[in-house]
């Protein structure tokens, strides 16, 4: 798992623009800063990235999928191939934020499905996984599920924040702050 920054100041604000504000142009610098990252790492340079994808419903309302834009920059600077289509979501999940690790699996339990990029034509490389904000894991894992009951190799996984660890007791104290 490979972050470019933690979920906060700065940062947070940058991927909320991006989300909720319509600020499309932030996915591109947040992209590039990412895949930066990833090639100052000695890791597996032959990949091919998959966005985590958003239900239809929530990309009509957006407008776009966040990290598909994030990955179409990442791959520029990278020269790794995306394939936006390879994982589908395949019913509408709650909102993850505010959500307990064991209420944020359950939310995402059959969420995902191959989609036609990879029902076509299963990936020569393993899968780079990419999503905006790495909190607890559970979208990461449920993805991978179903990329591996596929036959397809997962490599890993970037995103461009990485929440502060998430517990309840640290869930607890901020909400009694």
């Amino acid at each position: 798992m490979l972050a470019w920054g933690n979920y906060a100041g700065a940062l947070k604000r940058a991927i909320a623009l991006l989300k909720y504000d319509g600020r499309a142009e932030i996915a591109r610098p947040l992209g590039q800063w990412l895949a930066q990252s990833w090639l100052q790492q000695e890791v597996l340079q032959q990949c091919v990235v998959v966005p985590i994808p958003l239900h239809d419903q929530r990309r009509s309302q957006r407008g776009y999928n966040q990290a598909e834009l994030i990955a179409r920059s990442f791959c520029q600077v990278t020269g790794l191939k995306m394939r936006s289509q390879a994982l589908i979501r395949r019913r509408a999940t709650q909102a993850q934020f505010g959500l307990t690790i064991t209420e944020r699996q359950r939310n995402l339990e059959q969420a995902f499905a191959l989609g036609p990029d990879f029902k076509r034509q299963r990936p020569k490389w393993p899968v780079l996984l990419l999503d905006d904000i790495y909190t607890t894991g559970a979208t990461i894992k449920a993805a991978t599920q179903v990329l591996q009951k596929s036959g397809i190799q997962v490599h890993g996984t970037v995103a461009v924040a990485q929440a502060q660890r998430f517990n309840r007791s640290s869930q607890s104290q901020q909400n009694t702050s």
